[in-house]
């Protein structure tokens, strides 16, 4: 009984390890605070300033900026025409915002 036991864990485990990893942020909460902060600009992905810089996934791929690290900078410190967010929104709400972004880039918008 024991060697099942430890053999469904082991199976368990691995099966875990093959899934994709989580994204940090509330992605629904990141929603809510693109909505309120981003839509203007960036409404449905698009760009409103720089229509080559949207933030669909071939666009952030290609600027480097497919990863919550990069987007979480941009978000925080702002650039050229974007400006910077810390300060106006917290970590977390930066961190939501991230997820967020990203997770519709890879549903397409």
């Amino acid at each position: 009984m024991k060697n099942f036991v430890w053999s469904l864990c082991l199976i368990c485990l691995a099966w875990l390890m093959t899934m994709a990893p989580a994204l940090a942020g509330d992605s629904a909460h990141g929603g809510q605070i693109f909505a309120s902060n981003c839509a203007a600009c960036h409404i449905g992905g698009g760009n409103v300033v720089n229509a080559a810089k949207t933030l669909k996934l071939a666009d952030l791929e290609q600027y480097g900026m497919a990863s919550l690290e990069a987007i979480k900078t941009q978000v925080t410190n702002g650039k050229s025409a974007m400006p910077a967010f810390a300060g106006r929104l917290t970590e977390e709400d930066i961190e939501d915002v991230a997820t967020y972004v990203l997770a519709q880039a890879e549903k397409g918008w």
